[in-house]
């Protein structure tokens, strides 16, 4: 007979998802202000507005390589509203003027059409070298996109030109990761196929979510889409699809999922998916989608000297709210892994992230693995100084975390591929070390999704999910990969 306690155990579960009275006021003293500021701008009455009136905003630095720079802002009409607080698009074009002097922008880059979500790539930079740059929409200076609640900094790696209303601002590329490029690898997360609003978070109506236009395609596909293209576009040679590939587990999303990702290449060859907690149901249907109905969610694969972890965080029962766990076998099998080949140059990729620091919104144990089993992984990450590289979604945020137990593995959260940012990491893989580089999907139609989807918690979700700094997106670090071959076809 089951005892009392035992039956009570899935409330307890769902009552463990919800964060400490400390998180809630932590968080709420730094979020009040903004969201009551947000709702008061919901009810100002719409002023009235001269076609030739435009603003240039949203002005954020996204990609930062040794050699190239990826700029994006949007131009809008003020005292309009689309229903979500956010301007009309005004169409334009853009450009972006840089040089080495803030009093000398000597150089221009465009986009050659007229938009109102822009993206201008900065090409042929110098390593190391520092920039100072203006982006405008017919004349008009583009301003930031405000990371004031999380101390950030959207548009460069200095804290020049901020306050300024309009620039210059500033950023210094980074030198190259040492040694030989070998190949290049997509990572992605959260793609949420089968999802219809962005955002919902238990019924609070500040927080009520954002829908695509009418007419529009559904926004999971549409993102996933250009996500595969512009990974193809920037030269990825294998893809890394770490969960949540759909939003309630059906046979329809997941296929759709898969017909979508085998765009970049044959599953199990080209590209890797591991499950979510978003992928549970009870017909198992990631299982039948991705594994052919047989095996476990995790495994291993060695490709020319690189090794490939992919982990099964929810390997459980339950809702999916509560922490994420690998399960006493599964965790035994990666330890294991790397006891074998401690010093294999090895990824890891897995849903859920071993920990959660530095987030705006309040921390609860549903966010990232259960305490013991994230540290076991962290203590094998010890005494396995081949891994370099742990990738989690989950959180849809870009983060970027180095554990002092284990300093050579970078944790990379990546946000999610649905919505705003909205895209994907690239891994450069050299000889000698990595660069990890995100990358908005540049398709028009995402751009616009993108920019509306920015509107997801009352306005507030770039504090949370572009990445505090530069670096929460773009870093460069030295690893021995000595012991990895280049993809066929590659020099």
């Amino acid at each position: 007979m089951r005892c009392c306690f035992s039956a009570h155990l899935p409330a307890l579960a769902a009552l463990s998802a919800f964060p400490g009275p400390c998180e809630v006021l932590r968080s709420g003293a730094r979020l009040a202000p903004a969201l009551l500021r947000s709702a008061s701008a919901a009810v100002r009455r719409v002023r009235s507005w001269h076609p030739d009136d435009l603003t240039a905003v949203n002005l954020e630095l996204v990609t930062l390589t040794e050699d190239t720079a990826v700029i994006t802002w949007y131009s809008g009409i003020p005292g309009t509203d689309d229903g979500l607080g956010h301007p009309l698009p005004a169409i334009t074009e853009g450009e972006v003027v840089y040089g080495t002097h803030p009093a000398r922008l000597n150089r221009s880059a465009s986009e050659g059409r007229a938009t109102a979500h822009h993206q201008v790539e900065l090409t042929d930079l110098e390593p190391g070298q520092t920039y100072y740059y203006q982006a405008r929409s017919r004349g008009a200076a583009a301003t930031p996109t405000p990371l004031h609640l999380v101390r950030g900094n959207a548009v460069g790696t200095s804290a020049f030109g901020l306050g300024s209303g309009g620039g210059p601002y500033s950023f210094t590329t980074p030198q190259p990761p040492p040694g030989r490029h070998l190949l290049s690898i997509a990572l992605c997360n959260d793609l949420h196929l089968g999802e219809t609003t962005a955002g919902l978070v238990g019924g609070i109506p500040l927080l009520r979510g954002v829908v695509q236009q009418p007419g529009r395609a559904p926004y999971p596909e549409l993102m996933s889409r250009a996500l595969v293209a512009e990974a193809r576009r920037r030269g990825a040679d294998l893809l890394l699809a770490g969960g949540d590939i759909s939003a309630g587990g059906s046979a329809h999303d997941l296929g759709e999922a898969r017909r979508i990702l085998d765009g970049f290449g044959a599953h199990g060859e080209d590209y890797f998916v591991v499950r979510g907690n978003h992928d549970r149901s009870r017909d198992d249907a990631f299982r039948t989608t991705f594994q052919g109905g047989d095996g476990p969610g995790y495994f291993s694969r060695d490709l020319g000297g690189l090794r490939i972890i992919g982990l099964d965080t929810y390997a459980k029962s339950g809702n999916g709210a509560d922490a994420g766990g690998l399960g006493t076998e599964q965790l035994a099998w990666f330890q294991g892994q790397l006891r074998q080949q401690p010093d294999q140059p090895t990824l890891v990729f897995g849903h859920h992230p071993l920990t959660v620091r530095d987030s705006l919104f309040p921390v609860t144990r549903g966010q990232c693995l259960e305490r013991r089993q994230a540290r076991a992984l962290v203590d094998a990450y010890a005494s396995a100084p081949g891994v370099f590289l742990h990738h989690a979604g989950h959180t849809h945020r870009n983060k970027r975390t180095v554990l002092t137990r284990a300093p050579h593995v970078t944790h990379q959260e990546v946000a999610a591929a649905k919505e705003y940012p909205g895209g994907f990491t690239l891994v450069r893989i050299h000889s000698g070390g990595y660069a990890l580089n995100h990358f908005k999907a540049g398709d028009v139609a995402a751009r616009q999704w993108s920019e509306r989807s920015r509107r997801v918690a009352a306005g507030l979700w770039p504090h949370h999910a572009l990445g505090r700094s530069v670096t929460d997106r773009n870093s460069v670090r030295a690893h021995d990969l000595s012991g990895v071959m280049a993809l066929a076809g590659r020099e």
